[in-house]
């Protein structure tokens, strides 16, 4: 889309002004790559490559943005017609979507025009950062609740309308059975889920003549049961089945949910309804899904919201996208604290005998090392190698890669010792010499 274009920070059209001044129009290496986890987290799961492909792919000013920006950069009549016929022509290769990445290993790496490959700098850090923070959020979830149903119920707080849609695509990616957003459901093919809200009961001056309606209306259903009295509510349930009324489920949105869980199955059993399901939400993340697991809570599935649209405990990752080529020649910035490993890189894998992961070595182009390279070409000249992957080959891969994670990497709190992530002889050697040699 041409809006997309201008969402861009203004220091890149002023690097672009001076890069076309200065005739700077040799290929440039960027990658993007996380510098440190969160506290807590043990890996990241890598997202968001279709949604940056399909961006580089369609990058294009429009007349609206390009008046723009003459008044406010501003822009020769010269940098206009530049960005006019501006298409991304550049290579990308990237760690494919639903692999498990750690720090200082390049996620996805641009080689284009150095213009172009800065211009790109800002909407590509939203799209990768966002859905792979959301992904790696959804995850932990997904460890805490093996076996369980859960569901991305978060939209309304999310912040803002794309946020919401992709962490549910992110959500399902990472394990998830669905969201109970519609628009995700429409844009990515992912279930969706509802009930109802505790609106629908207060608005009938009885709460079993709500639930009769709402079992009229959508049969089979799921009632909501807390609004008044939970216990309460779980008897009308099982005397509106005896009535021949189907209920497939309930749901409980307050209060203890273990405590109300345990009472409302043995309600729901001595009626009959064993197979009548129990539904949770409020308040729900990794932690909450682990205490109820310890707790034997019968709780069959979960809504897990705000906590994790908005990624609560760890709002973002430090991450960056750096320059580490320019013109053929290696560069390395080497700021404190934030300094860089130069040249173009990348990963390898070694697994032991069993399928575990052992161990990652982050080298240069070319360096090959024991294991299964990581990075892989995704677009050539600006154009996809090959369509999107199916979002349930995504879930796939990442429950195939849940599977080779060393057991302590899987607790929801990190392991004293974190997973090995070393650094090859040659890319400490270069450097090395760029220390001696860079000014």
């Amino acid at each position: 889309m041409s809006h997309e274009a201008l969402f861009t920070d203004l220091y890149e059209l002023t690097m672009l002004r001076a890069y076309l001044a200065g005739n700077m129009r040799a290929p440039a290496v960027f990658e993007f790559f996380v510098r440190k986890l969160p506290e807590r987290r043990s890996f990241l799961i890598a997202a968001g490559l279709a949604q940056a492909l399909e961006y580089l792919e369609n990058l294009r000013f429009d007349e609206e943005g390009l008046e723009y920006l003459a008044r406010t950069v501003p822009l020769d009549p010269e940098h206009v017609e530049y960005l006019r016929t501006l298409r991304f022509t550049g290579d990308v290769d990237a760690v494919p979507e639903g692999t498990i990445v750690f720090p200082n290993e390049p996620l996805f790496r641009v080689v284009a025009p150095i213009a172009e490959a800065q211009l790109v700098e800002t909407r590509l850090i939203n799209i990768l950062h966002f859905q792979t923070l959301l992904a790696s959020k959804a995850v932990r979830s997904v460890l805490a609740a093996p076996g369980k149903l859960l569901v991305d119920f978060g939209s309304r707080r999310a912040h803002g309308l794309e946020a919401g849609v992709l962490c549910a695509r992110a959500a399902f990616l990472a394990g998830f059975a669905g969201t109970s957003n519609l628009l995700a459901g429409q844009r990515f093919g992912i279930p969706v889920y509802g009930t109802m809200a505790h609106s629908f009961v207060q608005a009938h001056d009885d709460e079993v003549a709500a639930f009769r309606l709402f079992t009229r209306a959508n049969p089979n259903t799921v009632l909501l049961i807390d609004t008044y009295d939970t216990e309460r509510a779980a008897q009308d349930v099982v005397r509106l089945a005896r009535e021949g009324i189907a209920i497939r489920g309930v749901r409980i949105d307050s209060g203890d949910l273990g405590a109300h869980a345990h009472a409302v199955r043995r309600i729901l059993d001595a009626g009959g309804l064993e197979r009548c399901t129990i539904f949770a939400s409020g308040g729900i993340d990794e932690d909450a899904l682990a205490r109820l697991a310890a707790s034997g809570a019968p709780i069959d599935g979960f809504g897990v919201g705000t906590r994790l649209d908005t990624s609560a405990d760890a709002p973002y990752l430090d991450c960056a996208y750096k320059l580490q080529e320019y013109a053929g020649r290696a560069r390395r910035k080497r700021s404190e604290g934030k300094a860089t490993w130069p040249g173009r890189k990348q990963v390898f894998r070694k697994h032991a005998a069993n399928g575990r992961m052992v161990e990652d070595v982050v080298t240069l182009v070319g360096d090959t090392q024991p294991g299964e390279p990581l990075l892989v070409p995704v677009m050539r000249g600006g154009r996809r190698l090959a369509e999107a992957e199916p979002l349930t080959v995504l879930r796939a891969r990442v429950e195939a890669q849940i599977r080779s994670l060393p057991d302590e990497l899987r607790a929801l709190e990190a392991p004293p010792t974190p997973y090995p992530v070393r650094v090859s002889e040659r890319l400490q050697a270069l450097t090395a010499e760029l220390d001696r040699t860079q000014r």
